[in-house]
């Protein structure tokens, strides 16, 4: 039996819900559409969202269904939020607009623009506040910014999660293997 599907999901004030072939939900923030598999059922009740399935076939999508679910009311409630930090000399960020213009050593810098939904601030032009709704987007938005410049395990240098541990790895030893 799914743990996961089987805990409800209280509904906050301000967020409405539509259930039919699929569950759309909006809120404040605004406004997401979760699809619904067959043999899983959606029910509002009190103030809590109930999900359940028909038989024991439907486990997987009984958990992720609800867990889509809890997500997008979460979203458009609360809002969700990705941080990121740019290690490295002369590594920096800055917004102008939509677009967000990189700076990561390269011979050029790099433009990338931010989808609709989601929102960026950089504070100290070396650390990323990513804001929006829609946890899915906002979670490729911030792996493709990282995928910009990834942490290099030998100088620590790059484009980083906030928090995110890395191992140093040791380079080579100096004179290895030149000869007398």
């Amino acid at each position: 039996m799914s743990r996961v599907g089987k805990k409800p999901i209280a509904l906050p004030s301000g967020v409405k819900l539509q259930i039919g072939s699929e569950l759309v939900v909006e809120g404040p923030k605004g406004k997401l559409v979760v699809p619904i598999p067959q043999g899983v059922t959606i029910e509002n009740a009190n103030g809590t969202v109930q999900i359940s399935r028909e038989s024991d076939r439907q486990a997987a999508a009984h958990g992720l269904t609800r867990a889509l679910a809890s997500n997008a009311i979460v979203g458009v409630s609360a809002g969700w939020t990705r941080e990121l930090d740019i290690v490295g000399i002369g590594y920096r960020c800055e917004v102008k607009g939509n677009i967000a213009v990189f700076t990561l050593g390269y011979s050029h810098s790099i433009e990338f623009l931010l989808p609709k939904g989601v929102e960026m601030t950089v504070d100290k032009q070396t650390h990323i506040v990513l804001k929006g709704h829609d946890r899915q987007l906002l979670g490729q938005v911030a792996a493709n910014m990282r995928a910009l410049r990834p942490p290099d395990p030998y100088k620590n240098k790059g484009v980083r999660y906030t928090g995110e541990v890395l191992r140093k790895k040791v380079g080579k030893s100096g004179a290895g293997g030149k000869g007398k």
